[in-house]
């Protein structure tokens, strides 16, 4: 969470409980420039198991420039806070680029849900005109709903092995589309994800959205996709100390 200094926040770290207050300590780390750990007991005051270690800390310029740079260049972020002697690292990635090949009303809900969570939402008509080269974080579905122009999107995109291509339409027709293509040479991987989506009882173009960004989500995040009841271990992802010296100095 960014706290600016009149008060002004940006993002969260709960549901709402503890931002007020945390925005009230940070005032005093803004003006001196220390970082310090708030501490708060959730069981007492919020009737949640456990407790919760904040850091705040002063954030100059540099660091912002820095991360923008990284980001605008497609590239991963490291971003080290040291506090008492100990080093937090943490991987800051560039946005899922999505790349939606077809046009159509269903499009629309696609590029709601992926500008919500921030993504880059780039629409392909004609795939020989993709001129933007992917990386790591780039994912496709390809929903033209025309055979022909289905198979000129695939035939380009399964060779760059992109973690996620998604093709929307009935089995049948996927199977058609595979045999074609894998008479030609083209190898399908295990980023080919057909049809796309989870199987969310998906029937409107919002619902058929949510199941394919809900997709993407989870392979990104290399997550199963069940539901959090089912889960053994923590929610959320702990980050660790770590020894970044031979990263940093490269």
């Amino acid at each position: 969470m960014l706290i600016y200094e009149e008060g002004t926040t940006v993002g969260s770290l709960s549901a709402g409980c503890l931002e007020d207050e945390v925005a009230l300590r940070a005032r005093d780390v803004l003006q001196t420039g220390k970082p310090t750990i708030v501490t708060f007991d959730t069981r007492r005051r919020f009737g949640c198991t456990g407790k919760i270690e904040i850091l705040i800390e002063h954030v100059g310029e540099d660091f912002f420039l820095d991360l923008a740079a990284d980001l605008e260049a497609r590239r991963v972020h490291v971003a080290v806070t040291r506090f008492d002697g100990n080093e937090l690292m943490q991987m800051i990635h560039p946005p899922i680029r999505l790349f939606i090949f077809g046009d159509g009303p269903d499009n629309l809900p696609l590029r709601s849900l992926g500008n919500s969570l921030g993504w880059e939402i780039v629409e392909v008509l004609d795939p020989n005109l993709l001129s933007t080269q992917p990386d790591e974080w780039t994912a496709a579905i390809v929903k033209s709903h025309n055979y022909g122009r289905d198979f000129a999107a695939l035939q380009k995109l399964l060779p760059m092995n992109l973690r996620y291509v998604g093709l929307v339409g009935p089995r049948k027709r996927r199977d058609q589309l595979m045999n074609n293509l894998l008479d030609l040479g083209v190898t399908i991987n295990a980023g080919f994800f057909a049809p796309a989506g989870l199987d969310l009882g998906a029937e409107t173009p919002e619902e058929i959205a949510l199941s394919i960004v809900s997709e993407i989500q989870r392979v990104f995040a290399k997550r199963s996709g069940e539901s959090l009841r089912e889960r053994k271990t923590s929610i959320h992802t702990t980050l660790k100390c770590a020894d970044t010296s031979a990263l940093l100095k490269q």
